[in-house]
């Protein structure tokens, strides 16, 4: 296996459309990372320049501690999973898994020991014999798994390898794909646009926006502690609600008010350890941001931090259900054990919990507490 180093990499396309813009990342030596972010967000792009496949505008590129800026893809030793599986139509299981060797003049016994180790691993050994157009899309693509795994390369690459399978089967090869990487203890780079795949698959995960890289952290590291409002809004599921509003000092505390000064239908007080980087605020323009848990029907009032708003809408989700809100200026969404369809068109008042309240820059997005 091998580390991957991104330097100061560019992708400009004709007409200066820059797509990859100064990406800098460093991939450990058997470390599974996801490249996440919307369409057009240079995610694929990054990917397929490490795999040889777009050439590299500006910047560097190391595998195995080797500068492969000009060396061409088919001698990088890394292998491509697309999100098409591109299976040789006309081959079985057991010619596709084994067309890479034997193009390499791989020995007969070793492509047919590498071929059936993959499969035993994949779970397709009865497959062999099987052409592509008589598998489930979730066997086609552990086929093009497998035809990866054959090779023993120093790195993985993913490009949205579950976006044409439904939802069931993309959860069971989501579990898959993690433990293979755990079985072979090998380097992986994974780009989709899920964000539950990238939170339940990676050992970090690369936001991306625009070209630019927004955050990198550990899935749980991204989700409590977001650099800005694009990575809070974009991880999670449901995402962040946010309000727009005003810092204001008033009864000895900082408080957070919905709106402009006057109005708004809530001002929340802040929690005394956010008050100090909160405090050069004060008369400016914020936005305030808050997970669903962590607002939610009241149980003990504490009017310093609560939210009235009307339930517009609710969905059952088995294990909890989600209310749909409006304060009047915004609308967001909460989550509460109870399904009580009485409650729609209701006013009701929510509790907050300010400690795990999420303050961001009107002006850039950043995120104003560490």
């Amino acid at each position: 296996m091998a580390k991957v180093i991104l330097e100061h990499l560019f992708k400009i396309f004709a007409g200066d459309v820059i797509a990859v813009n100064d990406v800098c990342l460093e991939i450990a030596d058997r470390e599974f990372v996801v490249l996440v972010g919307p369409s057009g967000c240079g995610k694929s792009t990054t990917l397929r320049m490490v795999a040889g496949l777009e050439d590299i505008s500006k910047g560097n590129i190391y595998i195995d501690g080797i500068k492969v800026n000009d060396v061409p893809s088919k001698n990088r030793n890394i292998a491509m999973v697309f999100q098409n599986y591109a299976l040789y139509p006309h081959l079985n299981v057991y010619a596709n898994m084994a067309l890479g060797l034997q193009l390499r003049r791989y020995p007969r016994t070793e492509i047919e020991s590498r071929v059936k180790k993959a499969s035993e691993i994949l779970g397709i050994s009865k497959l062999l014999s099987r052409l592509p157009k008589e598998l489930s899309g979730g066997q086609r693509q552990r086929v093009a798994v497998g035809r990866a795994i054959v090779r023993k390369p120093k790195a993985f690459l993913f490009d949205e390898p579950l976006s044409n399978l439904d939802a069931q089967m993309r959860v069971q090869m989501r579990a898959e794909i993690s433990k293979l990487h755990t079985r072979l203890e090998s380097t992986m780079i994974y780009v989709t646009h899920d964000q539950t795949e990238a939170m339940t698959m990676g050992d970090r995960i690369v936001v991306m926006k625009d070209g630019l890289i927004q955050q990198v952290d550990d899935p749980l590291a991204l989700y409590h502690h977001p650099a800005n409002r694009f990575v809070a809004g974009f991880i999670g599921s449901p995402p962040m609600n946010f309000f727009d509003g005003i810092i204001e000092q008033k009864n000895g505390g900082i408080y957070f008010r919905e709106g402009d000064v006057g109005k708004g239908t809530f001002s929340i007080r802040v929690d005394e350890g956010q008050a100090g980087k909160l405090s050069r605020f004060i008369g400016k323009k914020i936005i305030f941001g808050v997970r669903v848990e962590d607002v939610r029907q009241i149980h003990v009032s504490d009017p310093e931090h609560e939210i009235m708003a009307k339930v517009e809408v609710m969905e059952p989700m088995g294990s909890e259900v989600l209310l749909y809100l409006n304060t009047g200026l915004h609308s967001f969404v909460s989550c509460s054990e109870t399904y009580d369809k009485t409650l729609i068109n209701r006013q009701i008042t929510l509790a907050v919990d300010v400690r795990k309240a999420h303050f961001f820059d009107h002006a850039d997005g950043q995120s104003i507490i560490e």
